[in-house]
């Protein structure tokens, strides 16, 4: 009984850390694809906006079969709205005043540091020994992939900016979590991914003015590299996999995991990012980058290897004395 219970739970933490990895991999492809549309005219926050509404647009069906979750559970479905949207507006207008590579660093700091510290003050869970080195070495790894020191400059303003999209990151991760263990009653992953994508929408609509934005970039090639892609293709590929499959994944994989290590797994996304970025758009990595990238894997192997499954009775840490206890009070 308790082998297949352990069996069971394994095979679920198998296919989580593969979701997981799907996700990372998904939305480390928005980037090199969106890329060659801000070069070629479109706003950045334009190509934000349409990213989340034809994802919303593509998904409709879907908040439609589950339009039960707004009257169950509108708080959720606002925050993750807001969420959603707030670390895609806050990255934007970080960059805008700081490297991009320090905003990436920032904004990977929530899931990887964040996370842990909710988990351990906020929820009152001990963190293994593992997840902590997970989170250094992925954290020193990204600062090498994303080479933060290169053009380093304070600018208050602007790291508050790209901390708020580090919170934003909590919020998703959180709230994909939010309800996962309450069996039948957990609010259905894909309406959350549906209702949180139509506020999103909403709520960038209001601040982007999408009115104003140069739409005839999206009838003609656009250039990737030296060869003429479709502005539309790469705009079909931004919404449907790095959008609305990164979010799927994601979400699921939470589900599956726990928001913590699936924080640190999705730290491969700006692997992910970097080395697309190398292959198709001829951003070449140094040594320093090619070290950090094999860093961050290390971390987020590290992280989830000695973390339990979300079906797992433990707590946060593996093993200890806390362990047995967890067991015979949940026999009892």
């Amino acid at each position: 009984m308790h082998t297949s219970g352990s069996s069971q739970a394994g095979r679920s933490k198998s296919v989580g850390l593969g979701l997981a990895v799907a996700s990372a991999i998904a939305f480390g492809g928005s980037g090199i694809a969106a890329k060659p549309l801000i070069e070629a005219g479109l706003d950045p926050l334009h190509v934000v906006w349409l990213r989340v509404t034809g994802a919303a647009l593509v998904m409709l069906p879907i908040a439609v079969r589950h339009r039960a979750l707004v009257r169950r559970r509108p708080a959720l479905l606002l925050a993750y709205g807001v969420a959603a949207a707030g670390v895609q507006g806050c990255y934007f207008a970080a960059i805008s005043r700081i490297p991009v590579g320090v905003a990436l660093l920032v904004e990977y700091l929530g899931p990887a540091l964040l996370l842990l510290l909710w988990v351990r003050f906020v929820q009152r869970k001990p963190v293994t020994r593992a997840a902590a080195l997970g989170v250094v070495l992925a954290v020193g790894g990204l600062a090498c992939v994303v080479d933060a020191w290169s053009g380093l400059r304070f600018d208050a303003l602007g790291l508050l900016l790209a901390l708020g999209a580090a919170c934003c990151q909590v919020g998703y991760f959180v709230l994909s979590d939010d309800g996962g263990d309450s069996g039948d009653e957990a609010p259905d992953p894909l309406g959350v991914v549906a209702h949180g994508l139509l506020v999103a929408a909403v709520l960038l609509t209001a601040f982007v003015r999408p009115w104003a934005m140069d739409a005839s970039v999206l009838t003609r090639s656009v250039d990737m590299d030296g060869t003429s892609v479709p502005a539309w293709l790469l705009l079909a590929w931004v919404v449907l996999v790095a959008t609305v499959i990164a979010y799927v994944t994601g979400v699921v994989s939470v589900r599956r995991l726990s928001p913590q290590v699936a924080g640190v797994v999705g730290c491969l996304e700006a692997v992910v990012a970097t080395v697309l970025a190398w292959i198709l758009l001829g951003e070449h990595l140094s040594a320093p980058q090619v070290a950090g990238g094999a860093l961050v894997l290390a971390g987020a192997f590290i992280a989830q290897s000695r973390t339990p499954a979300r079906s797992a009775p433990d707590p946060v840490a593996a093993g200890g004395p806390g362990r047995e206890a967890s067991a015979r009070k949940t026999a009892s």
